[in-house]
């Protein structure tokens, strides 16, 4: 398959490569094309910016939680009859899990064939730009640089020199960004505010992002280098061949929790539910008084519930029948929350035997996790890659046995009809999780 695609990467986190990637999609849209957004890595915040941007889902490339054979196929899937993809990097161009490379922009660019458009925060520099580029393109001549992006420049002067050092370099500048104030999005404790929390605000900033990238970048030349990338000899990925053939018969309803507090979940997961012979119906736990009619299984994912505990405390029609529920429930991170006995202070579901509370201290990494216990969607012994990323804590903060364990830790809960735990994972990655809970509802109306 011929897809164009660029990834834009940085040298590090906060220079600016989030708005550029976001503003070049709207951009790019604005221009009447077909862009397919994908951002590197485990971060569900990004994609929500981009899905507003180009109309599409945003997509997950992470080799860490989904395997580097699936990234290939897992970004066709998502570019499906798409003009253009753009793919944001996560963090600096090279870094990967622990010390290796693995999982870095690098090398989701290597396994896509992909040219790399490298964002540098120019403010404070002159000429060493050009060192700072040339070092970025020497360190790993597998990796096709094909451009610099220049943001935070400050003056004509500025861009001049900066300009006049990066020609010597070789490598050319497809953009030059100002310095402006009133684009950059929001931030707190876990970093931007989700999109759909804002939405109207938000929808704002994506058109200032185009506006702004459409006035300081040559999209022309950018789409040429996008073009230049070669043909993929993958499979596009696929739910259904994923997954044995579900049953026929009737599709128990899974309600997936969303809204503002639960904005946290990959795409495909819902499309493996459905695969496995589900009806995905979103509910959110905020304004809904009830679970969806008919439903047979429950997952709840991640997002802020430590923003919104007041509120999600006041639906108690919600609590208490999610609390009563009999059949299958999967939880992560934020999910964990919402099931415990109370979220500072406020009563949740109480459907595990747990106090949650904010913490100062930020939980982040990937984690080559062992299930030790058997549970709706795990079976004791299996191997799962997941990621957490959170400033909550639990007390118990896992059961006995905890549902994972891996170097240095352990979490989570385990039942045959529940998983709740801080873990995210890819159900790319494990397809099996999909079919499990879809076995384990009732049926519809049941």
């Amino acid at each position: 398959m011929v897809i164009p695609r660029l990834v834009i990467a940085a040298p590090s986190s906060g220079s600016g490569k989030t708005t550029v990637a976001t503003g070049l999609m709207a951009a790019l849209r604005a221009r009447g094309m077909r862009v397919s957004p994908h951002k590197v890595g485990p971060d569900y915040i990004d994609p929500g910016y981009h899905a507003l941007a180009t109309g599409r889902p945003g997509r997950n490339l992470d080799p860490w939680l989904t395997s580097a054979d699936l990234v290939e196929p897992l970004f066709l899937h998502g570019a499906r009859d798409a003009d253009v993809a753009v793919v944001e990097g996560v963090m600096g161009l090279y870094d990967g899990a622990g010390l290796e490379e693995f999982a870095s922009t690098a090398h989701v660019a290597r396994l896509l064939g992909a040219p790399v458009i490298l964002v540098v925060d120019a403010a404070g520099q002159g000429r060493s730009v050009a060192a700072l580029v040339q070092g970025f393109a020497a360190f790993d001549t597998r990796v096709r640089l094909g451009g610099v992006i220049l943001n935070r420049v400050g003056s004509p002067r500025h861009e001049e020199i900066c300009r006049s050092a990066l020609t010597e370099s070789g490598v050319p500048v497809l953009g030059v960004i100002p310095r402006v104030d009133g684009v950059a999005t929001p931030s707190r404790h876990l970093g931007l505010i989700p999109a759909a929390e804002r939405r109207a605000e938000a929808v704002s900033a994506v058109e200032r992002m185009g506006e702004l990238v459409a006035a300081s970048c040559d999209l022309e030349a950018l789409v040429a280098l996008a073009g230049s990338a070669p043909p993929l000899a993958a499979r596009p990925w696929s739910a259904d061949s994923s997954l044995e053939r579900p049953p026929s018969g009737a599709r128990p309803v899974v309600a997936v929790a969303g809204g503002p507090a639960f904005t946290f979940g990959y795409a495909e997961q819902a499309e493996l539910l459905a695969a496995a012979g589900a009806e995905v119906v979103t509910f959110d736990p905020l304004r809904d008084e009830r679970l969806p009619q008919g439903t047979g299984g429950i997952v709840v994912g991640g997002g802020f519930p430590e923003v919104y505990a007041a509120d999600l405390s006041a639906n108690e029609p919600l609590r208490r029948q999610v609390a009563a529920f009999a059949g299958p429930i999967a939880a992560e991170c934020a999910g964990l929350l919402y099931l415990a006995r109370e979220l500072d202070g406020h009563p949740m579901c109480g459907r595990l035997p747990v106090t949650a509370t904010m913490t100062g201290r930020l939980t982040l990494g990937y984690r080559d996790a062992v299930a030790t216990a058997h549970s709706v969607l795990t079976r004791e012994g299996e191997r799962y890659r997941g990621h957490e990323f959170h400033r909550t804590a639990t007390d118990p903060g896992h059961a006995a046995p905890p549902l994972f364990r891996w170097r240095g830790g352990a979490d989570g809960f385990g039942e045959p009809l529940l998983a709740a735990s801080y873990l995210h994972l890819h159900w790319a990655g494990s397809p099996e999780l999909a079919a499990r809970l879809v076995a384990a509802c009732a049926p519809a109306g049941g």
